[in-house]
């Protein structure tokens, strides 16, 4: 189902890349480690392939599979990076206690 050619096949293509920009957004809620986004989104498409291949009851062989999750791949794990590193890279206030004029 997934191509270039057919309306569903690019909706489907679509749908892949959004998900993999809120599993990004969730990477920043559970992780918010950004040198943890690669693991966790290595082993959610494992897992992801996993599936598909019992589902299927054979291993997924067709080019346009590969190469959609691996640049949602890529997408989830650099999106998901640079948002937690942005969380990370937050200054830290040095002084808690409340301003008073004096």
């Amino acid at each position: 189902i997934l191509g270039f050619s057919t309306p569903p096949g690019r909706l489907s293509m679509m749908a892949f890349i959004l998900n993999a920009l809120t599993c990004a957004l969730g990477l920043l809620y559970f992780i918010r480690r950004g040198k943890q986004c690669l693991d966790f989104t290595v082993t959610v498409h494992f897992f992801h392939l996993l599936g598909c291949w019992i589902y299927n009851s054979r291993f997924p062989a067709t080019l346009t599979w590969w190469l959609v999750h691996i640049v949602c791949t890529a997408l989830m794990a650099a999106i998901g990076e640079y948002l937690c590193m942005r969380i990370e890279l937050r200054e830290i206030p040095l002084n808690s206690a409340p301003k008073s004029n004096v």
